[in-house]
């Protein structure tokens, strides 16, 4: 026994510097019955990053900051482009497409609108001067005489008014807002007359061309009573047959300027709304 125990004692101190000294001692042990589980290597969990066991996350370089970013703000990410997208070559059949919207055919570039406020020559001075008005024509209407002068038109015997016929463009100035010229431009109140003009030819009228001028009409009637102390007693009626005026007639303030009444009358009443007198 004591010659084991010295072979045992000189075994280990020949190999315990390489090692092997652990395995014969485990490999006795086995031999002698008794089992043991090798001891766990310590784990580093600071080397980890984290709890024991769990898995350590990679360390990102750090992202150097856009330089036209603001001091002390996080580097912000580049743009991504989306890629264009690819449109299929219309067909020859195919309709064109256009940003600006498609004018039906049955819009209306212009309306027809007839007024009387007294002397014709007053409300031609003014409403040819309001943006969206395309002409105006002095004439006379509602009355029954066919093809009436000037000169009977003065008897006021014929039934007819004076009158301006207006083409206007409907996009730029809607028949609503011609009427609020219309107001403005006379005196609704007074029958048959305005200022010293006197006579049926005198009347207020409006002469409608459609159901919708009619409707329009008579709501703005209505609407532009409380501005007037009197009655309005602006006649709204059917447009019948128009008589243009004599040629001498038309524009006859702006060819006139000097003369008299133009410069006792209407000059005033364009100076009062701001046009051009």
């Amino acid at each position: 026994m004591l010659h084991q125990l010295s072979l045992r004692s000189t075994v280990h101190t020949l190999l315990a510097p390489l090692g092997l000294a652990s395995l014969l001692l485990t490999a006795a042990a086995c031999n002698s019955g008794e089992r043991t589980e090798p001891a766990a290597a310590p784990v580093d969990t600071a080397a980890l990053g984290g709890p024991e066991g769990a898995a350590a996350e990679p360390e990102l370089p750090p992202v150097a900051p856009r330089e036209d970013a603001p001091a002390g703000t996080a580097p912000a990410a580049d743009p991504v482009t989306a890629p264009a997208p690819t449109t299929a070559s219309p067909s020859s059949t195919d309709t064109p497409m256009t940003d600006e919207p498609t004018q039906s055919a049955d819009t209306p570039t212009e309306e027809i609108a007839t007024l009387g406020a007294g002397c014709f020559w007053c409300i031609e001075a003014v409403l040819e001067q309001v943006e969206g008005v395309k002409s105006v024509v002095s004439g006379y209407t509602g009355g029954e005489t066919e093809n009436p002068t000037y000169k009977d038109i003065c008897t006021g015997r014929t039934g007819h008014a004076e009158v301006v016929q207006v083409t206007f463009d409907p996009s730029v100035l809607s028949y609503a807002e011609l009427l609020d010229w219309f107001w403005r431009l006379h005196d609704p109140t007074t029958l048959n007359r305005q200022g010293n003009d006197r006579g049926t030819q005198y009347r207020s009228a409006i002469f409608y061309h459609s159901d919708e001028q009619r409707r329009i009409a008579e709501t703005s009637k209505k609407d532009v009573q409380p501005s007037f102390d009197d009655p309005i007693v602006t006649e709204v009626t059917a447009a019948a047959t128009f008589y243009p005026a004599e040629q001498y007639h038309q524009g006859y303030y702006f060819d006139n300027s000097s003369q008299g009444y133009c410069r006792m009358v209407i000059a005033p009443k364009l100076k009062k709304l701001g046009l051009k007198y």
